[in-house]
């Protein structure tokens, strides 16, 4: 069904007699909204209950329909460290105040959920009522029902009953003192919520207004086995699932009803069991469908087949990604980024052979015992590939190591941004000199990226003061420096650079996940050998 230039792709019911009034909100624009599977999933779930009122609200939406008066509760997706700026953008549009302590019975009760709060939510705690740790399928509808059956409570007894339940963070119950968040003077714990995908998560309304315009998307694994050590994506997802291939395959029929352009979804869907079988059930289709466009996220470097990239190409995708992460065997094991530099060789190779014109490849640097040799791997590695493939387009994309939550690397050292300067300053001379396309990241935002994931509470006051002066690099920089003159804050290099022992408390060890603080530390141990060190200087 269709409503003003979308396509709902499921029956949505009447809403005659709501028994609760929900805004769904996403700290972005529309256009971005719109194409979050996550996000629009979790909306159509709401929206499919009879009893639910749910209204969509971006950081550019215009009007409403309900007015704040009449909201019970108000939820945000949270996917990115710098989402809190969007956040509180919508905050403000609605006045109301950013801090949960300030919102008294007369406001809705607001919740977060989304990788950045399920891996540690406390820079950005004293500004959400609750939130929801781990999966929201699991959770959802489950929680909003509790709600909708007690609104008449006051806040803090719903919010207390909801302390209780599983996946459910009320900060406002709690106490922060030495990196341990405590509740009634013990150690609080809080174990993530994880759903299988038996049911495949798709698109649920299409429009020409989302990013990936009028796109029926899949998700098709979630999770990576992988597991590098520095990547959240894989070790906050665990264990790795994967979606039932038959049901893929009717997902596919589905959309192809109502879009020609399908996408695939996942950490690393190239390593689903039947990945090649789905390709060539999509080859299949362009047969009945000319115009039919698969686009597909990154690929696993060492598991190209000619099956998958023909059908790429037959599907008009004319370059495609992988991930090398860095540029010697050596430091590639040390990630646990377990690819050689012959399977790189032989998956250019296919690429080439069977139509794809580039591949854009994806790298970092700055990982943990990093070498100026390591350096120079990278450089020779893209020399042998260029003169192999001489035809071939190649783009790298560099980011920098940020030591994150939950994943084995989470103790490590972030370089210095003088050092890492120094690092791509090198890399841009000898590609430029090698005629190689390069793009890099911003390091001083990738510093701040760095001091969010590993910060405490301490933050909240920080990243209040950010939005207020204007959420730029500059006023990152400039309310930093104000709270730490007015001893709030320690140094910034505290949260963002510093090594932590193995042994040391982190201020989300009470956030559970799979598999837990204990085998990360192996982990850490296995991949480093030994205690983490700061990176060589070039």
């Amino acid at each position: 069904m269709t409503n003003s230039g979308e396509i709902y792709l499921y029956e949505r019911t009447g809403k005659s007699s709501p028994e609760i009034n929900i805004w769904l909100a996403f700290p972005a624009i529309q256009n971005f909204g719109l194409s979050s599977l996550g996000y629009m999933s979790i909306f159509k779930t709401l929206d499919m209950r009879e009893d639910y009122y749910v209204e969509r609200i971006f950081t550019d939406t215009k009007s409403t329909n309900l007015p704040l008066n009449q909201v019970d509760l108000m939820g945000f997706s949270f996917s990115f460290e710098i989402d809190f700026l969007g956040i509180f953008k919508i905050l403000d549009t609605y006045n109301i105040p950013f801090y949960s302590r300030d919102r008294g019975d007369d406001f809705p009760l607001i919740f977060a959920g989304g990788p950045v709060v399920s891996a540690n939510p406390e820079p950005f705690c004293e500004f959400f009522d609750f939130i929801m740790i781990g999966d929201a399928e699991s959770i959802d509808t489950r929680i909003v029902d509790f709600i909708k059956e007690n609104k008449h409570l006051p806040k803090q007894q719903i919010l207390k009953i909801l302390s209780e339940k599983e996946g459910i963070y009320v900060p406002s119950f709690t106490e922060y003192e030495d990196n341990i968040v405590k509740i009634n003077g013990a150690p609080l714990s809080v174990n993530k919520v994880s759903c299988s995908i038996d049911n495949t998560i798709t698109t649920p309304v299409l429009s020409e207004k989302s990013f990936f315009s009028n796109t029926f998307i899949i998700e098709i694994a979630r999770g990576c086995a992988q597991r590098c050590g520095f990547c959240i994506a894989s070790y906050l997802n665990l264990p790795v699932r994967f979606a039932d291939f038959n049901q893929i395959i009717s997902e596919i029929d589905r959309g192809l009803k109502y879009t020609n352009k399908i996408a695939l979804l996942g950490a690393l869907i190239s390593a689903h069991p039947d990945f090649d079988k789905i390709c060539a059930y999509i080859r299949e289709k362009k047969k009945e469908i000319p115009d039919l466009e698969m686009s597909v996220s990154s690929l696993r470097a060492d598991a190209i087949s000619p099956e998958v990239v023909q059908t790429l190409v037959d599907c008009g995708q004319k370059h495609a990604t992988i991930a090398i992460e860095a540029g010697s065997d050596r430091l590639r094991k040390v990630i646990n980024k377990n690819l050689t530099e012959e399977q790189i060789f032989k998956t250019v190779k296919t690429a080439q052979d069977n139509g794809l014109k580039g591949l854009k490849i994806y790298a970092m640097i700055g990982h943990p015992t990093e070498t100026q040799e390591d350096i120079e791997e990278m450089v020779n590695l893209a020399a042998k590939l260029k003169k192999e493939f001489k035809t071939f387009d190649f783009t790298y994309s560099f980011a920098t190591f940020v030591p994150k939550s939950h994943t084995p690397f989470q103790f490590c050292p972030r370089e210095s941004n003088k050092s890492l300067e120094k690092k791509y300053n090198y890399l841009k001379k000898r590609f430029h000199q090698l005629g190689i396309k390069i793009r890099v990241s911003s390091i001083n935002w990738d510093y701040y990226q760095a001091l969010l994931s590993r910060g405490d509470r301490r933050l909240c006051r920080y990243v209040e003061e950010v939005y207020k002066e204007g959420g730029n690099l500059g006023a990152f920089k400039n309310a930093y420096k104000k709270l730490k003159a007015k001893k709030i804050l320690p140094p910034s290099d505290d949260f963002a650079l510093k090594s932590h022992d193995i042994s040391e408390p982190l201020p989300w060890d009470f956030i559970k996940v799979y598999p837990g603080r204990e085998a990360l530390e192996k982990e850490n141990k296995r991949l480093l050998e030994k205690p983490c060190c700061v990176n060589k200087i070039l």
